[in-house]
C-alpha cells in the first residue's frame, strides 16, 4: 500500500508541477494531496516538499491553519474569472455548459476566499522579551 500512496504522491507532484505552466490545472491543491500522501509513504518526500523553496510556506500555512495567502487567493480567483470569461465569450459550449462552470467556480473562488490568511510567525523569545 505505501508504494502505491508514494506513486500516487509522484503523480500529484508531476501534476501540480504541469499547473505551474498550464492555468487550467492548480498547482497547490496537487501539493497538498502529494504532501499527504507522502505523509503516509515517505517521511523523506514529504520534508522535501515542506522544505521546497517554493511549494513549502503554502503547505505549511494549509497544513497548520488551513490557511491561503491574500496573493495566492487574488490570483486564483482571477485566473478563474479570466477563464470563465475566456469560455464564457469564445466558446461555443452549450449554455447550461457555460451556467455549470460559473457555478463550479463561483464555489470554489467562495472555498478560496473563505479560508484565513496565514497568521505571521511568533517572534523569537528574544524579541518578545523585550516587549
Amino acid at each position: 500500500m505505501r508504494l502505491v500512496l508514494f506513486a500516487l504522491g509522484w503523480f500529484f507532484v508531476v501534476l501540480g508541477v504541469i499547473g505551474i505552466f498550464l492555468p487550467l490545472l492548480p498547482t497547490t491543491p496537487f501539493m497538498i494531496l502529494a504532501a499527504g500522501l507522502f505523509a503516509r509513504s515517505s517521511p523523506r518526500f514529504e520534508r522535501w516538499l515542506l522544505d521546497h523553496p517554493r511549494f513549502g510556506q503554502p503547505l505549511a500555512d494549509w497544513r497548520k491553519q488551513g490557511a491561503i495567502s491574500t496573493r495566492a487567493k487574488i490570483l486564483a480567483v482571477s485566473m478563474m474569472a479570466a477563464s470563465l470569461c475566456v469560455m464564457w465569450f469564445f466558446s461555443s459550449a452549450p449554455l447550461w455548459v457555460r451556467i455549470m462552470t460559473a457555478i463550479i467556480l463561483a464555489g470554489s473562488a467562495t472555498f478560496v476566499l473563505t479560508r484565513p490568511t496565514p497568521q505571521p510567525k511568533h517572534q523569537d523569545a528574544a524579541s518578545e522579551s523585550r516587549d
